[in-house]
């Protein structure tokens, strides 16, 4: 076997977790990732865990997008705000794609990829205040005060990056779920959080992967036998409370992602 060929064991460092090579990247064909979302205030409709609210809706096709901020404060030209964003997605193929955006305020920066999906945005540089003055939007049609009509990721002013607890496969991989974790809180006595982890394989609907029912705490699941996802396909996690309960929830999960042509 050629020393260049991608495979499912370790390579270096034999000592070390197995975990710990693949975050540090020595082993070929092999991803992770950390996605985490927050939302705070579900109700009685179904909504995604992710920091805008309300349920998320995926782009029905790659387009170039609109980059903009809430307040003027973030902007390339030495703003107090936040400068530069880079966003993470992918492309018509469902390739990786990322670039970095220079921020203009609440006018519309537009990005130079098209995106058929947009995962994750990191806040890259900022200026006097080192966080975002404003929320940084991504999104498509009308802009009104650096707020799109279709709202495809926001970062709030504190986080630094996106809250989305959604993902999907880029083409050529396979995706490994190894465990997840939900935290609840309500101020409500005797209200509950009905907590989903959906998957949509590519050409199919969402579907049921796991269930939690809540009413305050953190639950932590591993997967003993991690939990697979074709390329292609969108996973989320959703709630809904009962009786309008006001509930705030995170949830996370840990990924592994490997190159198809090394699952030997």
């Amino acid at each position: 076997m050629s020393v260049h060929e991608i495979r499912s064991i370790t390579q270096v460092g034999t000592s070390e977790p197995f975990e710990l090579q693949v975050a540090r990247g020595q082993i070929p064909g092999h991803n992770s990732i950390f996605k985490f979302g927050f939302n705070g205030d579900v109700n009685d409709a179904v909504e995604t865990v992710w920091a805008e609210g309300g349920l998320y809706f995926y782009p029905v096709g790659a387009t170039q997008m609109t980059v903009s901020s809430s307040s003027d404060e973030d902007t390339a030209n030495e703003g107090n705000g936040a400068r530069t964003v880079e966003l993470f997605g992918l492309d018509a193929n469902y390739d990786e794609i990322s670039e970095i955006v220079l921020l203009d305020g609440t006018s519309t920066v537009t990005t130079t990829n098209s995106y058929l999906r947009i995962n994750r945005g990191i806040v890259r540089s900022a200026g006097d205040n080192e966080v975002a003055t404003g929320t940084i939007y991504v999104g498509t049609g009308t802009v009104t005060n650096g707020v799109p009509a279709a709202k495809y990721l926001s970062i709030k002013p504190e986080d630094g990056q996106t809250l989305m607890a959604l993902w999907t496969v880029p083409a050529g991989y396979t995706a490994y779920v190894l465990q997840a974790d939900i935290t609840v809180a309500t101020i409500q006595n005797n209200k509950v959080a009905n907590v989903r982890f959906l998957a949509r394989p590519f050409g199919e609907v969402f579907q049921v992967k796991d269930k939690f029912v809540m009413s305050s705490g953190t639950h932590h699941q591993e997967y003993s036998i991690p939990l697979e996802f074709e390329e292609k396909t969108d996973i989320e996690f959703r709630c809904i409370s009962t009786a309008n309960a006001n509930v705030n929830i995170s949830a996370a999960m840990d990924i592994v992602y490997i190159k198809n042509d090394s699952r030997l």
